[in-house]
This record gives structure tokens, C-alpha cells and sequence, in this order.
């Protein structure tokens, strides 16, 4: 194949003639395919479906003297407190259990910070003039969506592939308005990338102008290799402590892709006087999460060992499917040389950045086709990405045959926008196969 920034004009009207004939071919199969969030598939529900069993009678519903059935016990059983220690690497007691989503953990923090502050803050955040937060972009759309939805200022981060660009992140911090900064250290969502042990150690060894600045260390893929063995990780909890922020951090995780996604259990792990003064304030809303899952996971995780031999199971499974997406793009997109992609070890996604300008017209053409993806631009913060060009791609899913046809179908997609975009650069008009429109801009 020829790179299409090399071919003809000619050579470019015909590929473009091409793309759009089999683009016709896909809609005419009505396909209904959905490759939007990283859901794990049935097999792997499927998978697990043997811990609804762990339980089974009213004695098995007891740990260190606790009735799980009952109230109390707001920061979660002591079991399932040294459970997720072991996972994370800190002490138990730096733990708070919740319930399925660790994102409602996060929310609660921010939550906390504009109602009533963080146990460093000299008023909440809602009585500050400006409040401003760091998005290491491409990132994750539902992070950037909390702390836009209490009015902060948002600032894009650029990500590399060691982590965010450190140098501005040290540079920004020194704005006292500067609160915080949304990580996601291993197997970053949507890149895959797994943050240096330097970013890392410049992360926890930060200075910000703001007493109150907090990272949100959401640890979301710290098990979940699919390739490879497993990569451990430091604790950032013991960290932060050692460079003088033992306050700096609030960690998250959760079971939502070892177990179920909506029944797992989630965690808080933070100071244990971070968690004392988060446990007094979240005391006002809840008696205690499901103590009672709390104890199914436990008895059928165990601990960290146990968990990484389950995710063995999960990555066999997930493997093929992001094999198949890299070869899709592999023989289809890459001899063209308008886009390029990472290749993940671990997590759910893979990211992908296309020609700028073209990434909204892609996606705009799947759906067309009945393929529906993560929307241009939710990796950025307000969901605008500058260059619109970045795709965050969710193979999880689908079955391994309709995650080829949908991928087959996205490849001529990004084919029929690039191939638009050049063909205007060059001749100022092309008819555009996808709808009424007869000239693109």
C-alpha cells in the first residue's frame, strides 16, 4: 500500500471510491455494534459467576465477630479492609471499603472538598474565587466530568509516555487555585501506559502552592494485565508520607472488572487521618455500605495472589481481542501513515490517534454503519479535543467475530474521513458519501 499523503490525486479520488463502496456494504448489514465503554463481556461475567455462591448460610455471614448482615461498620469490614491493603500495598487501616463504583468514592471526595473542605483546607472549596484542577489528556472523560460539574476550571496536561508532562505539572502547581490532579498511574485510560518510577516519585514529592492539593490516584487497572506477567507497582500512600504529603493522596480501586461491574466492592485508601476525617464527614449520609458483598469477595478473592490468578483467566480471554484490533490496524491503517496507536499490556482500551481534524467524522460514519464508539473528544477535558484526532477504542465486549466486522467497519471509517480531508486540502471540495452535505469543510 501507499501512504495516502504520497498518492496522486488521482490515486487518492479512487481510494476514496473504494472506501466508500464498502462502506455502503457495511450499512446495508444493519450490524448493531458496540465498542463504547470497557464493559467486560458475558465470559467473563460468566467467569466469576461462582462467587454468588461463597455465601451460603447464616454462619458464613460472620467475620471478626461482625454480623455482615447488620448495620455499622462504615469503613468496611476489617477483612475486606486487609484485603484491599494487600492489593494496594498500604496498611489496612488506610482503607475505607465501599460499594460497587470507586467513582462514587471520588465524587464523595471532591464533594467534600467544595462542602466542607479537606482535612488541610482553610475553607471549602466553595468559597474559594477559583478553583482548578490538572486532566492528564487523553484521559478519563468521567473524572474530568466530576470536577466540572462543581464548577472547576479544568486545564489539559499533556500526556507522554512515561505519565503526565511533569515539568508542566510542577510549573502549575505553584498557581495556589491549583487543587489537584486526576491520575490514573497503570495501564492509563485510554493510553495503557504505566507511569514511570520518576513521575511517580515526582508526583509524591510535589510542592503545590495550595496546602489542600490532591492527587486522585485512581489505580483502576492495577491488576489487569492481559499480556505478559504481572507489574507490580509502588505505594504512593507510603510515598507522599515520605516526602513530607502524607495528606497529598486519596487512592482508588475496585472489583468492577475482576468481578461484576455493578455488585463489587470498591476502595478508599488515603492517611489513616485522611480516612478518619473522610469517615466522620461521609458518616452524615450512610450507616455502612454491603458489608455482606464485602464478604462474598473476600472469601472468594482471598488476597492479592488470589486475585492475579483470576486475572490470568480474565487477560486469556481478553487477549485475542486486543490481538485482533492490533492486526486490524495493523494490515488496514498503518501502511496508509495518517494514524497511530499504543499497544497496551494491560487495561481495557486501546487508544488511537488519527488524522487531525477527522476523528468527529470517523466516529460520526461508524455510527452511520451501526458501530457506536466513545465520542470524539471524551478524553479531553469538556470533551473538545484540540486536534480532534484521538479514539479511544473498547474491544472488551463484543465476541471476538463482531469485534472484527466492527473494527473492519471503523478501518473504513478513518479510511473515508482522512481520505475527505485530503482530497479538500487539495481540490477545496469532495462529495461527502455520508450524508446531504456536498462539500466538507
Amino acid at each position: 500500500m501507499t501512504a495516502y499523503r504520497d498518492m496522486t490525486t488521482e490515486d487518492l479520488r479512487q481510494a476514496y471510491a473504494a472506501a466508500c463502496n464498502e462502506f455502503d456494504g457495511w450499512k446495508a448489514l444493519g450490524l448493531k455494534l458496540n465498542m463504547a465503554r470497557g464493559k467486560p463481556a458475558k465470559l467473563q461475567l460468566d467467569l466469576v459467576s461462582d462467587i454468588l455462591t461463597v455465601l451460603t448460610d447464616a454462619a458464613a455471614c460472620s467475620a471478626d465477630g461482625v454480623d455482615a448482615r447488620n448495620y455499622g461498620e462504615l469503613q468496611g469490614l476489617k477483612c475486606a479492609r486487609e484485603y484491599w491493603a494487600d492489593v494496594l500495598g498500604c496498611r489496612w487501616e488506610e482503607t475505607f471499603v465501599g460499594g460497587a463504583s470507586s467513582l462514587t468514592l471520588m465524587y464523595d471526595v471532591i464533594s467534600k472538598a467544595f462542602t466542607h473542605g479537606l482535612r488541610n483546607s482553610k475553607q471549602p472549596w466553595c468559597k474559594e474565587e477559583t478553583i482548578k484542577f490538572l486532566c492528564p489528556s487523553p484521559g478519563y472523560d468521567r473524572h474530568f466530568r466530576i470536577t466540572q460539574s462543581f464548577g472547576a476550571e479544568l486545564i489539559t496536561v499533556k500526556m507522554t509516555p512515561t505519565g503526565p508532562d511533569m515539568d508542566a505539572v510542577e510549573e502549575l502547581v505553584k498557581d495556589p487555585a491549583v487543587k489537584g490532579i486526576w491520575c490514573v498511574p497503570k495501564y492509563s485510560n485510554p493510553d495503557g501506559i504505566i507511569y514511570s518510577d520518576e513521575t511517580v516519585h515526582r508526583l509524591a514529592s510535589l510542592k503545590p502552592a495550595a496546602e489542600d492539593f490532591v492527587i486522585m490516584w485512581d489505580n483502576a487497572y492495577c491488576v489487569h494485565e492481559f499480556e505478559g506477567e504481572f507489574q507490580p507497582f509502588e505505594d504512593i500512600i507510603s510515598l507522599c508520607a515520605k516526602y513530607g504529603n502524607p495528606d497529598m493522596v486519596y487512592e482508588f480501586a475496585s472489583t468492577s472488572k475482576i468481578t461484576f461491574p455493578g455488585a463489587g466492592i470498591s476502595v478508599m485508601a488515603s492517611s489513616k487521618d485522611n480516612i478518619t476525617y473522610m469517615t466522620k464527614l461521609m458518616g452524615v449520609q450512610m450507616i455502612s455500605y454491603d458489608k455482606v458483598n464485602q464478604l462474598r469477595h473476600v472469601k472468594y478473592l482471598k488476597d492479592r495472589a488470589g486475585t492475579l490468578e483470576l486475572m490470568k483467566r480474565h487477560g486469556k480471554l481478553l487477549a485475542p481481542k486486543f490481538h485482533m484490533v492490533l492486526d486490524v490496524l495493523d494490515k488496514e491503517i498503518a501502511p496508509l501513515g495518517f494514524a497511530d496507536w499504543i499497544r497496551p499490556l494491560g487495561g481495557y482500551f486501546v487508544s488511537l490517534n488519527t488524522m487531525p481534524g477527522t476523528a468527529k467524522r470517523a466516529l460520526a460514519l461508524c455510527a452511520q454503519a451501526g458501530v457506536t464508539m466513545t465520542d470524539a473528544g471524551a478524553t479531553y477535558p469538556y470533551g473538545i479535543d484540540p486536534n480532534d484526532s484521538n479514539i479511544r477504542i473498547a474491544p472488551s465486549l463484543p465476541p471476538v467475530e463482531e469485534l472484527e466486522k466492527a473494527m473492519q467497519v471503523f478501518c473504513t471509517c478513518l479510511k473515508m474521513a482522512a481520505l475527505e480531508k485530503l482530497l479538500n486540502e487539495r481540490t477545496g471540495g469532495v462529495k461527502n458519501v455520508g450524508n446531504e452535505e456536498a462539500v466538507l469543510s
